[in-house]
């Protein structure tokens, strides 16, 4: 594999400057993390870990959990003894070193004791998406030979049931909410409290056991195995050990300063590597609370009374958070709005720079702390931010006018790159260099290089041992000499030695005239607008380009509510003749900001139509982290993209969808097919030159 650009860990001289290291410190640190990453002593595992934060913190919060309404709260002992009764509990069960053990419900305590139970007896845990479908749950646990199962309530245990015929190695299920459960088969069904009192009556019986299993961990043990999203075929799990979540954690906790005083707010699935990073990894090893929220309905409000001072969200987390402070304000008073506009106009123009510690005028650092304590401070406040010092987002990409408008309210949001095979980390932003169109430079121990296609491949200590199962996939991604294929088209930027992902390599293009075709830089453009929520772009070996657009139900509806629109479901508010013409009025508005791309000029939207119903995860239409499957879409589509493209005005569609209780039904609806006014003349010059 020959490279166009090579990349030494950390990246680049000028990256260790920034740091504040010399070359000779830089060049040390390049022998240094040229040899295998050891343990320190007495921090092999997480287990480990778990000992280690019990003789540090013992009296210090470990854990809070929001239960009808009221914060409950466990020091790190008392967390280490109820993993410890769990642990004890499930060696009395019957589970033996290298079982897996499936991990399925919403963010609690309780799972993440499962987790590090789990690793403690030297079994693999092996958390699944809680909002699953069975039959989604049934691969994971069949591919994996689960014969154990921590689930949450009964809803979880209800679809283990539906697809028990398939999980015969499936042999005891572990329930935490006994609601609804009395009346069910106990045999293999078993209290979480129950099992943890079984392991404290055996405790004479199995500690010796359970201790001689943990002094086994050790770096090279498995952590836990991680299920992709399977955004282009079936899932894959992905092998992570001790030395992987512990290095990563490790560097990345080194990078951003986090000692034990941060608190995080853990509400991201549990099946997705970051939550297990921010939760476990880093929790483990800087000795931070983790805190619960009560349910997904909470979390807002949850979010404002911990104040994180630590925290992580997917683009989509900022964007709806975003939306609904912009329909807030339409709602407000006319000298309230004024108040807004006045300084956040004032905060998009220096408060970037006041946060980096850049020059700013002695006026404008007035009017900035003027409106921090008028506008910015309270909104922070309201947003659950006022504490955060620092922020990341990774996932998806995020538009760069949401991250700006973040920042420029003084909180440190950066953004990271990372993969699940990476735990996590690949590129980190540093203090001082963050900008909303790189991913960073290369994270602590990350060496990155770009090959001849323009892919992204990287190697560390935080990479993946293998894929379950799947020896073959397992050589397509990582080379003898461990160097991982991202999937990722991006290029290093002279100079400054950040990273740029154009796109998916997968989707990034060629239009019918050979030029660039990257259908994610449009559409997170197009999501910068609150109204829409989704936007799906075509265009690759076609002439033009075209659209399928969902919107936003909680912006639109607000507009809806506000200009007396009647509306009833979302696909009549959908087909409202004034809500596609305000579609139509953002799509031209990108399309004239795309006409000043010199590269991507030629991907304006030329025609598009707003789908009658959301994407979703439960129709195979994207991934449980949001992810949108283009292929599926696609196919499933076809008629829509079709119409796109023959000069229909008006298409009708019959489409299958999956109801919440699992059911099957289809919607019908006729969509009109939109032209958009492309910004040709802009076009013409660029082509031209």
């Amino acid at each position: 594999m020959t490279t166009s650009h090579e990349c030494a860990p950390l990246g680049n001289k000028e990256s260790r400057l920034a740091r504040g290291l010399s070359e000779e410190a830089g060049e040390r640190e390049d022998k240094d993390l040229a040899k295998p990453s050891q343990p320190t002593e007495g921090m092999e595992s997480i287990p480990a870990l778990l000992q280690r934060n019990v003789a540090r913190f013992a009296n210090r919060s470990a854990y809070r959990e929001k239960e009808y309404g009221i914060w409950q709260c466990w020091t790190w002992a008392e967390a280490e003894k109820e993993i410890e009764a769990l642990a004890l509990g499930l060696i009395n069960l019957g589970v033996n070193e290298g079982d897996f053990i499936a991990i399925i419900g919403r963010n609690r305590p309780h799972f993440y004791w499962s987790m590090v139970a789990a690793q403690s007896v030297g079994a693999v845990p092996v958390p699944l998406y809680q909002d699953a479908a069975a039959p989604e749950m049934a691969y994971v646990m069949e591919h994996c030979g689960a014969r154990f199962a921590i689930v949450e309530d009964q809803e979880q245990v209800d679809k283990l049931i539906e697809v028990q015929e398939e999980l015969h190695q499936l042999e005891h299920i572990i329930y935490v909410d006994p609601r609804g459960l009395r009346k069910y088969d106990h045999h293999k069904l078993h209290r979480f409290t129950d099992i943890q009192a079984q392991g404290r009556s055996a405790y004479y019986e199995f500690i010796e056991d359970l201790k001689a299993r943990r002094e086994k961990l050790d770096y090279g043990s498995i952590c836990v195995m991680l299920y992709t999203s399977g955004t282009t075929g079936k899932p894959k799990g992905v092998v992570l050990s001790n030395r992987n979540i512990i290095e990563a954690s490790k560097s990345s906790a080194e990078f951003d300063h986090l000692t034990s005083d941060e608190e995080v707010l853990a509400y991201l699935p549990m099946a997705w590597v970051g939550d297990f990073i921010f939760s476990i990894g880093q929790a483990y090893w800087c000795g931070f609370c983790v805190n619960c929220p009560e349910s997904p309905e909470t979390m807002q409000t949850d979010l404002r009374e911990i104040g994180p001072t630590y925290f992580f969200a997917p683009p989509r987390v900022f964007e709806t958070q975003l939306t609904n402070v912009m329909i807030r304000m339409e709602d407000a008073g006319r000298f309230k709005k004024w108040l807004f506009d006045h300084f956040m106009g004032v905060a998009r123009r220096v408060g970037p720079a006041i946060l980096d510690g850049k020059p700013v005028g002695a006026i404008d650092r007035l009017r900035y702390a003027l409106g921090h304590v008028l506008v910015y401070g309270p909104l922070k406040d309201t947003l659950g931010f006022g504490r955060v010092r620092v922020g990341y987002t990774a996932g998806e990409a995020i538009g760069p006018e949401i991250f700006d408008f973040y920042r420029s309210l003084g909180i440190n949001l950066k953004q990271l790159y990372g993969q699940t095979e990476a735990s996590v980390f690949i590129t980190l932003q540093p203090d001082g260099e963050v900008r909303s169109d790189t991913v960073g430079v290369p994270a602590p121990g990350v060496e990155i290089r770009i090959s001849e296609t323009g892919e992204v491949y990287y190697r560390s200590p935080g990479v993946f041992e293998y894929y379950y199962k799947n020896e073959e996939s397992t050589r397509k991604t990582k080379d003898e000499e461990g160097w991982v294929a991202t999937g990722d088209a991006g290029f290093f930027e002279e100079g400054s030695g950040h990273l740029r992902i154009i796109d998916r390599a997968k989707d990034v293009g060629k239009m019918a005239d050979g030029r660039l075709f990257a259908p994610k830089y449009v559409e997170n453009k197009l999501k910068f607008y609150p109204n829409i929520l989704e936007a799906v772009v075509f265009g690759n070996g076609r002439s033009e380009c075209t659209a399928f657009i969902n919107i936003d139900l909680t912006a639109v509806g607000s507009w809806a509510e506000r200009n007396n629109i009647g509306y009833a479901s979302y696909q009549e508010l959908a087909g409202h003749p004034k809500v596609i013409e305000t579609i139509r009025g953002h799509v031209e508005e990108v399309n004239r900001s795309l006409a000043d791309d010199p590269m991507l000029s030629h991907c304006q939207v030329h025609r598009f139509l707003v789908l009658h119903k959301e994407l979703d995860a439960d129709d195979g239409e994207m991934t449980r982290t949001r992810k949108v499957r283009r292929g599926v879409i696609s196919e499933k589509y076809a008629d829509l993209l079709e119409a796109l493209y023959d000069g229909s005005e008006e298409v009708y569609t019959t489409t299958e969808v999956t109801y919440e209780d699992g059911r099957k039904g289809s919607i019908s609806a006729t969509l009109r097919i939109v032209e958009a006014q492309v910004a040709m003349e802009t076009v013409t010059k660029v082509a031209a030159e």
